[in-house]
């Protein structure tokens, strides 16, 4: 504050306007040999300073990388001179200079003119120590960005994963549409919704936990491949693959089946890799992940049978299911039939194994209320999930397009939930009505494009590939510890 006060005195405005640069710190770098020389303008934060009397370094950073720039008081004006004296670490400058090598081999910026465009009144953390703190970092993430290089590359690759998706999916005729946030009836998943009120109408609506009911419905409509990437809300807890507030992309493809879908997230999902971290091959968390196609393939009772010696198959009644499910450790409600004890035997003993890219197919018809029945199967659909390290990343199927059946699919929905299932589907009039029109052979697949971050970028935890993740107020809130996820999953 006392060096603000003495730049005021010194009739320098603190809070600057527009400085015309020419160049990025990288730039400047990778084209030394070209720069060498002649002048260049560039700006950004001071991450440290060097004083040595008449002479000052700095090291500069700007959204590219960091540069050296080298200021001696008798080459400046007075002012210019006064000023360096009043810079700190955290400020944000801009420089006119000229690319030179110090003594030392540093390619750097000899300064000639500086102007100081915004002064920070708060320090920097220790930069020997780092920015460790990860409830901190998250509550504030532009320090965090500041301080770490890496964090700030998170991001940028996660910028360029949605770009590849949403460039793979145009590049297959796809076309990018927008459906609605605000529901008044939600639906698509099995999840709790956000409850908020719209004035204008006098009426509860839902933040939308997916899009799904309303992209077939321009299926419906006549266009054949659509796709969306967006945000979903679903009023549900937090740990390190969960959260209340996420992105993904759907597409839906009329024509198809979900064959079709299980080729399209091996190819989309290795293209993304491809082009972002240069290789199909990825290190996740100390192992390597092989998205090259075709995935493995596994029915869930296979999975279950593999990693329990089990036989699902041989499940006949409720009671041997319940008996099958008491045999792994697996919970289930008294409400719940064979397929929802079959799920639960496999989250128990299956899902967490799946450590390579892999495809689970044969989901019972109880758990899958929007995908088509298997017609050689009855009790099962046409329908998979993708799973790497242990986690879902994507979920697909034939859409059913049968509004007979939807309806009776749904009325069994609406039982489940005065039988106490809160995240049963709802009776939706209107998605009927569409199908009732005629919604053509048609395929779907969501993928959970944070996950799909975390696993691109070596994230351990959700909350590393999100920008600003909901935080409790700080004061009189219990402090959030990944150790206690961990617990709880254990």
């Amino acid at each position: 504050m006392e060096k603000l006060q003495k730049l005021y005195e010194l009739d320098v405005y603190p809070y600057g306007d527009k400085f015309e640069w020419s160049h990025y710190s990288q730039d400047v770098i990778q084209q030394f040999n070209t720069l060498v020389n002649t002048k260049v303008a560039v700006s950004g934060r001071i991450m440290a300073k060097r004083d040595h009397g008449k002479t000052i370094f700095f090291t500069l950073r700007d959204s590219k990388g960091d540069i050296q720039v080298f200021s001696r008081k008798d080459e400046l004006t007075n002012l210019e001179g006064e000023l360096l004296d009043l810079l700190d670490v955290g400020d944000i400058i801009g420089v006119n200079g000229i690319v030179f090598k110090t003594d030392k081999g540093e390619i750097s910026i000899r300064t000639t003119h500086i102007e100081l465009l915004t002064k920070s009144l708060k320090p920097l953390p220790d930069k020997w120590h780092g920015l460790k703190n990860s409830e901190f970092r998250y509550r504030h993430r532009y320090v965090d960005l500041i301080m770490n290089p890496n964090v700030r590359d998170v991001f940028q690759k996660r910028f360029k994963i949605i770009a590849c998706i949403r460039e793979w999916l145009l590049k297959h005729n796809f076309m990018e549409v927008e459906t609605p946030m605000m529901q008044n009836l939600y639906g698509g998943a099995a999840a709790r919704p956000f409850i908020t009120y719209h004035n204008a109408h006098n009426m509860d609506v839902y933040l939308r936990i997916s899009p799904e009911l309303y992209l077939k419905r321009l299926v419906v409509g006549g266009f054949d491949r659509v796709f969306e990437i967006n945000r979903n809300f679903r009023n549900e807890g937090i740990d390190k693959t969960h959260y209340p507030e996420f992105t993904m992309v759907e597409t839906y493809q009329a024509y198809a089946n979900y064959e079709d879908m299980i080729k399209q997230i091996e190819e989309l999902v290795r293209y993304c890799a491809e082009t972002v971290v240069g290789s199909s091959k990825v290190m996740y968390q100390g192992t390597e992940i092989d998205f090259s196609s075709p995935w493995q393939r596994m029915t869930m009772v296979e999975a279950i049978k593999k990693y329990s010696g089990k036989d699902f198959d041989e499940v006949e009644t409720l009671d041997d299911a319940r008996e099958f499910a008491d045999n792994l450790g697996a919970e289930y409600t008294e409400h719940d039939g064979i397929g929802k004890v079959m799920n639960a035997c496999f989250e128990k003993v299956a899902e967490h194994n799946l450590i390579q890219p892999t495809i689970i197919t044969g989901h019972p018809l109880e758990i899958s209320p929007l995908a088509k029945q298997s017609r050689e199967k009855p009790w099962l659909t046409d329908r998979f999930e993708a799973y790497i390290f242990g986690r879902e990343l994507a979920n697909g199927f034939s859409e059913l397009n049968d509004p007979f059946d939807q309806r009776t699919r749904f009325e069994q929905q609406m039982r489940e939930r005065e039988l106490g299932d809160e995240v049963a589907h709802q009776m939706d009039e209107d998605f009927i009505d569409a199908l009732e029109y005629g919604l053509p052979p048609t395929a779907g697949l969501g993928i959970g494009i944070d996950r799909l971050v975390m696993f691109l970028t070596d994230s351990p935890s959700i909350r590393d590939v999100i920008f600003f993740p909901l935080m409790k107020p700080e004061e009189g809130r219990q402090v959030y510890s990944e150790d206690d996820d961990l617990k709880k999953s254990e």
